[in-house]
Formats: C-alpha cells, sequence, structure tokens
C-alpha cells in the first residue's frame, strides 16, 4: 500500500492510499494486523482504519526534543550542539572544547564541572575535539586544547584558550554584565 501525504493551505494533512503490491508487502516486515474485529492495520507510526484511511501521528525527532541543562555539563556533538545552544536562549553558554588525551583538560574538567554548580543561569557544555566532531571545532575555530568560548545569543562573544579559570570566570562574568 502507497501512502501519499499532502498538506493542504490551512497546514492540515490529507493522504490517499493505494494497494501494495506483494513485493512491497514483503519489503514492510514490520507491519503487523490487529485483531481482526478492530479492523485497523498499523505500520510504524501510520494506522490505518478502514473506515477513514489513514491517519499520521506527529513524531518529533530526539533534535527538536533537545534541552539545556544547568547545574551540570553536558555532553554535545555535531548534532546536539546548535539546538541546545538555540533552546538556551537568552542564557550564556560556556562551551569546553577538550580531547582525551590532553592533560590540561583532565586538569580543568572537575573546575569546570563546579562552575556548572555554581552558575546555575548558564548553561556548561563539552565538546570532545575528535574526528567525530572535526566539522564543528572548526566551525568554532578551535586552534588549541582546552578552549572555552562563551556564547550569547548563539553568538561566540568571548573565548578562553588554556586552563585558565580566573580568566573563565572573568570571562562568564563580564558575558552577564553586559
Amino acid at each position: 500500500m502507497a501512502l501519499r501525504i499532502s498538506v493542504s493551505p490551512s497546514g492540515s494533512l490529507r493522504s490517499s492510499t493505494s494497494h501494495p503490491s506483494p513485493a512491497v508487502a514483503a519489503w514492510c516486515p514490520q507491519q503487523r494486523l490487529l485483531p481482526a474485529d478492530s479492523g485497523r492495520r498499523t505500520t510504524g507510526m501510520m494506522s490505518r482504519d478502514a473506515r477513514r484511511g489513514f491517519r499520521v501521528s506527529p513524531v518529533r525527532s530526539s533534535l527538536e526534543m533537545v534541552e539545556p541543562t544547568v547545574g551540570q555539563v553536558t555532553e554535545v556533538n555535531n548534532d546536539t550542539f546548535w539546538p541546545i545552544v538555540k533552546a538556551a536562549e537568552p542564557k550564556i553558554v560556556v562551551l569546553d572544547m577538550y580531547t582525551q588525551w590532553c592533560g590540561p583538560c583532565k586538569i580543568i574538567a572537575p573546575k569546570f564541572k563546579e562552575l556548572s554548580e555554581k552558575y546555575l543561569d548558564v548553561v556548561f557544555l563539552k565538546l570532545d575535539c575528535n574526528q567525530d566532531n572535526k566539522a564543528l571545532a572548526k566551525e568554532l575555530g578551535i586552534k588549541v586544547v582546552p578552549t572555552f568560548k562563551i556564547l550569547k545569543g548563539s553568538k561566540v562573544v568571548k573565548e578562553v584558550t588554556g586552563a585558565k579559570l580566573d580568566e573563565i570566570i572573568l570571562a562568564i562574568e563580564t558575558t552577564k554584565s553586559s
């Protein structure tokens, strides 16, 4: 059964169906039949009611449900960084860009966690600058680790390179007061 979904100018969904070929039915093994008296067949998030046609339930992606957390450090990656930063607005975001093998990164990590517990009006994030996150690290202009980026309104407003706790605190305080 093929499903065609169209959106009307008012924003409502309309659907139409055609019957499947045996090849399509074999290709959709997740299709399961409910008890015969229900008159419904379901596939994934779609349900087919013999009397009313298809109904499609809206599905939210995991990225739409990403929310910033205060009071702790949240690990981010290429996919989650910008959605979390945008969801954090108007709060300040502090990003710790580190690597697993960096000695100074390991030394500053517990102090960074303490800052996240102290500044409950600031969102603290960590980005492992490994191969998986190389594109984001390049986009953010990483040159050395650790590097701390302070963002306000989804824009980098301050940067601290090196494991310099006093400079990180000063950057946070300065950004908060501006």
